[in-house]
């Protein structure tokens, strides 16, 4: 593996970012500019888009991001995008994120001290009332027993990446298998800098109704309900909470 310090041009050469979207054309349109203005920038950025968007791609040109087309499902958009690029650290990100400092010298850092991969800090964007900050402590108390998820922004090693297995063709809990493997490849870190999730899920579907969801899921995964069957009830609840707010807004 080429030395993840070294850096040519203000760029950490051996990165590559890995972003599914669908549908997310307004937070791929600030994505883009924020990952282009980092102080160390990737080596490439891949836009795996399950959407055929027009939009998605008209972004990717003027960034200067691989588009690329896939199904739209999140585990094979993510291993497509990982399958496609070139670096030898791969980072993945989802298209709502926000990102602040200089987070590829944060990761860059952790592979250097040994570790195969790891993930950022959650936290909430924008205004955080006192169910965000709580949720946050919480998340971070799950993450040291159980598995972060993907809008932690996951980072690791080209061959950490393919040696535990790669994302499966899942919609849903993609990363647990990832991250199991990747566990038992050596150390996976937690990262003290923080990765900044929007909070539209959480304020349309209500700070608690929509944790309960997710641990609701979460739930059902770890008994053995396939992560297709789950997505279908997702869809559903996601649904039926969007129908009631528009009716309310009438």
């Amino acid at each position: 593996m080429r030395m993840n310090g070294e850096l040519a041009g203000g760029r950490i050469s051996a990165v590559s970012v890995v972003i599914p979207v669908y549908r997310d054309e307004e937070a791929l349109g600030h994505l883009l500019p924020r990952l282009s203005r980092l102080v160390h920038r990737p080596r490439e950025i891949l836009v795996a888009d399950g959407g055929d968007s027009i939009r998605i791609r008209a972004l990717c040109r003027k960034y200067g991001a691989r588009y690329i087309s896939s199904l739209p499902c999140r585990g094979i958009q993510l291993d497509a995008g990982a399958r496609r690029s070139s670096g030898d650290v791969l980072w993945f990100l989802h298209a709502d994120a926000d990102i602040k400092g200089d987070p590829l010298t944060a990761i860059e850092a952790a592979l250097a001290g040994g570790a195969c991969g790891g993930f950022f800090r959650f936290r909430f964007a924008g205004e955080r009332p006192w169910p965000a900050s709580l949720l946050e402590r919480l998340v971070a108390l799950r993450v040291r027993f159980g598995v972060p998820y993907g809008d932690q922004g996951l980072f690791m090693t080209r061959d950490a990446y393919f040696g535990a297995g790669g994302y499966p063709p899942w919609p849903l809990f993609e990363e647990v298998p990832l991250v199991r493997g990747l566990r038992k490849r050596g150390k996976f870190l937690s990262l003290e800098e923080p990765i900044f999730v929007d909070p539209r899920r959480w304020e349309r579907d209500g700070w608690w109704r929509r944790s309960f969801l997710n641990r609701w899921l979460a739930a059902g995964f770890l008994v053995g309900v396939s992560p297709e069957r789950l997505s279908k009830r997702y869809r559903v609840c996601c649904d039926q909470k969007t129908i009631t707010t528009m009716e309310e807004d009438q």
